[in-house]
């Protein structure tokens, strides 16, 4: 099928790949001249693991192109998704202007003649899907008018486009393990004409037959994807749903964790004990130091100010995100509860991405932490292993101490906190570590490190909720 995905930001480089890996013939449209000019040149703007290697082949294979506009795009598609960026306001609502210049744009520019499939894949309010439906009209009217023909032959909803909702649920680092292999498909829409689209978009995955990407370590399910046909409304919501639960249950086992500590307890064996639970299960358990990154905090938000619109009280909500602030202060207490005074001490980040395997710093606990440290008086030294070129760019009003590697960071430190669950920080040569600190303070923000390894090291190891 023709796809054009506009928008090639994370959601929409990750959809448009792995749709070319499919052997859809996609059209990335992205007006930001830097990232198109990296994409053309072969690189990828993002740290995702297998995406470069993918952006690269499907290029190669001609299933992949990028432009800079709608009307530069070089075929008339059957399908539009959207992916562009709907960054949280103050008020906690979405910023939607970049979806509604688009929106309108698909009516204005592309052959709507063609019978076109407009997808939201952005996260956007409930309700958006006929917001979309709406603009595209407009802009079908405005090009009517610039064309000199009479635009109340309009209403063309129905006939010349359909709206459909696809909400992702990607999480960074596993991005394409989770497009070609994922839980469930969601597609929202008031037309059975979308629905068979996107069912015919989405077979191969659905069934679960095409070759999987070399290098990855993917392997198919087992069993078909389930596909959740339903209405616009109800796939907008699921999404919001979906990573405010996934929320609270991080912000249930932290709110555990710090009963765990005042009654002795190990929350790593509470968790183990819940979790085998089937109706609970492991994952999203990990106690430390609270979530972050680019969806939680403003799915949340976004959710509580469309409650707020109606009416609805979420008292539930507002004590999860009450909870995850509360986290990001507890390294803060750890680090005065051992070494009394913070002014004059130097402290060493391991980690600033909010999670491994991506460079992404929005809502990082890093910041926070970081932040905290030096308006203690202490001295900060951080190190990442990817997200050290973003923090540097981003983090500009924070005097911050940038080491080499993990080795350098610990030279003269008087605790090190593990900020980030990186797979290289797991393996460290704790002795070393040991050898170049002044202080023996080891904090586990994210509770991965052994016990017995550590301690052998010389370390005084403390985690988060570990009696």
């Amino acid at each position: 099928m023709k796809v054009m995905v506009v928008g090639a930001g994370y959601v929409g480089l990750v959809t448009g790949a792995c749709l070319a890996w499919l052997d859809h013939d996609v059209t990335l449209v992205e007006n930001d001249a830097a990232k198109r000019a990296l994409l053309e040149a072969g690189q990828c703007p993002i740290h995702e693991p297998g995406l470069p290697e993918l952006l690269g082949e499907t290029m190669a294979a001609g299933h992949l192109r990028v432009v800079a506009s709608l009307d530069t795009a070089p075929m008339a598609p059957d399908v539009v998704f959207i992916a562009v960026g709907t960054p949280p306001q103050p008020s906690g609502e979405p910023d939607l202007t970049a979806l509604e210049s688009v929106a309108r744009g698909i009516g204005q520019h592309l052959d709507s003649d063609a019978g076109i499939l407009v997808v939201n894949k952005s996260t956007v309010p409930i309700g958006s899907g006929n917001w979309v439906e709406m603009l595209v009209e407009e802009g079908l009217k405005a090009r009517a008018v610039m064309a000199g023909d009479d635009p109340g032959k309009g209403s063309m909803a129905g006939h010349r486009f359909l709206v459909a909702s696809n909400p992702e649920f990607l999480r960074e680092g596993s991005a394409i393990g989770d497009t070609l292999h994922p839980d469930r498909i969601v597609v929202g829409a008031g037309d059975e004409r979308a629905f068979a689209i996107l069912r015919q978009l989405y077979r191969p995955i659905l069934d679960q037959e095409f070759p999987v990407p070399a290098g990855l370590g993917l392997a198919r399910h087992g069993h078909p994807v389930p596909l959740v046909e339903t209405d616009l409304a109800s796939a907008e919501l699921v999404k919001y749903a979906a990573n405010a639960f996934l929320a609270t249950k991080i912000s249930f086992i932290n709110e555990m964790a710090s009963l765990a500590e005042k009654v002795g307890a190990d929350i790593t064996e509470v968790a183990r004990g819940i979790g085998l639970d089937a109706r609970i299960g492991p994952r999203f358990l990990q106690a430390g130091i609270g979530w972050g990154g680019s969806c939680f905090r403003k799915d949340v938000m976004a959710l509580q100010a469309t409650a707020r619109e109606y009416g609805v009280p979420t008292r539930l909500l507002e004590a999860t995100v009450e909870v995850n602030e509360h986290q990001r202060h507890v390294v803060l207490v750890k680090l005065q509860e051992h070494l009394k005074i913070l002014k004059g001490r130097t402290i060493g980040l391991l980690g600033l991405a909010f999670k491994p395997d991506t460079d992404d710093l929005r809502d990082a606990p890093s910041r926070a932490i970081a932040m905290q440290l030096l308006k203690a008086g202490a001295r900060v030294r951080v190190h990442d292993p990817v997200a050290m070129p973003q923090a540097r760019q981003q983090w500009t009003e924070m005097d911050l101490g940038f080491a080499d590697d993990p080795l350098d960071l610990a030279e003269g430190c008087d605790a090190l906190v593990l900020v980030t669950e990186w797979a290289p920080y797991r393996k460290l040569d704790l002795v070393a570590v040991a050898a170049r600190m002044r202080g023996r303070l080891l904090v586990d923000g994210r509770n991965v490190l052994e016990r017995q390894r550590t301690e052998e090291a010389g370390l005084i190891l403390v985690g988060v909720g570990r009696g």
